[in-house]
């Protein structure tokens, strides 16, 4: 259905999303992700999956609900931006973002595995799912910290 998310459960963030079952090759991964919309409710799904977590849940303690906006606005216009949508990404890049927050490679395999649920849910195609998760498998690089 479009406008829906779906994401294949896979390891860590290599599952892609897809929302459209349908792919024209005019339509930007935006497009076919459902758009603005779309993306802004998946994601807070994700937050909201991240949040309740046991474990990842540690990182969103002590957020105001002013900088929990703000982190929820910034993950809604990178994808926004990084699927060639409208959106401008203001924020900073991923690895002064997150350095200092001792992530570890299972934290960011747990991560996937909830964004898999989340896509999931939304039923998002296979192919949208592929794409996307082809544009955020490379930032476990930034975002891990090696030796933690």
């Amino acid at each position: 259905m479009k406008g829906i998310l779906h994401m294949a459960a896979g390891a860590g963030f290599g599952a892609t999303l897809l929302l459209t079952p349908a792919l024209a090759a005019d339509e930007t991964l935006y497009q076919r992700l459902g758009g603005y919309d779309a993306i802004a409710a998946v994601t807070d799904d994700f937050l909201g999956r991240l949040k309740g977590d046991d474990k990842l849940g540690r990182f969103f303690v002590g957020l105001s609900d002013d900088s929990a906006a703000r982190v929820r606005q910034h993950v809604v216009d990178l994808i926004c931006a990084e699927t060639g949508g409208p959106c401008l990404y203001t924020g900073r890049d991923m690895k002064t973002a997150h350095k200092g927050m001792r992530i570890t490679k299972e934290d960011w395999d747990r991560t996937g595995q909830l964004f898999g649920e989340t896509l999931d849910k939304f039923k998002v195609p296979e192919q949208e799912r592929k794409d996307l998760g082809g544009l955020i498998a490379p930032l476990d690089k930034d975002i891990v910290e090696s030796g933690t």
